[in-house]
């Protein structure tokens, strides 16, 4: 179990946590530090967008990527029959994917400080995400707000129909039909 496998060790499971955990800090810590007066509101604004834009691409990685494309669907599957084993993805994946999708075109498109603002809120999101998803499967719900996500996590695992993809928020499910009514699945 090393670094580019689905199943970690201990060690390589908690580096995830621990670069996301450092990178947010640091990047906010270099946007408050250098980033000129004049684009802080600029850059709020940008952080903002991540961290909704990053509600949306976890729900459609994890809809439309992990329960439908192959390889990515036998690798979440093996999540689905073990979910307390130590399974995601590598970090120097995500790490890539998040500097060639996100941090790189919005540099392109914008400045140095849109890219980094840009991703800092999805680097947030994303921590946000891993550790939600970590506590969902191995944390006590002491809090109303992780008892339902828990709640709502063991509903994807569990049900006979497909639905509650969203770890961190339950809105992308509401809105594409994905999540269970009063009355039960749609």
């Amino acid at each position: 179990m090393g670094l580019l496998t689905l199943e970690h060790s201990k060690l390589a499971y908690r580096a995830d946590f621990s670069l996301y955990a450092l990178a947010v800090p640091a990047l906010s810590a270099f946007l408050l530090w250098n980033a000129p007066r004049a684009h802080w509101l600029a850059a709020s604004l940008w952080v903002l967008a991540g961290l909704v834009s990053w509600t949306a691409i976890e729900y459609a990685l994890h809809r439309f990527v992990l329960h439908g494309m192959q390889p990515f669907r036998a690798w979440h599957e093996a999540h689905h029959e073990r979910p307390t084993a130590l399974i995601c993805a590598p970090t120097i994946f995500s790490a890539t994917l998040i500097l060639v999708l996100v941090f790189l075109p919005a540099w392109a498109i914008g400045d140095v400080w849109c890219a980094c603002s840009l991703t800092l809120g999805l680097l947030a999101g994303y921590l946000a995400y891993a550790i939600t998803h970590h506590a969902a499967h191995h944390w006590r719900a002491d809090s109303a707000w992780l008892r339902e996500r828990k709640r709502w996590h063991a509903l994807h695992h569990h049900a006979r129909q497909p639905g509650c993809y969203g770890v961190t928020s339950p809105l992308w499910d509401r809105v594409f039909g994905s999540a269970p009514t009063a009355e039960g699945w749609r």
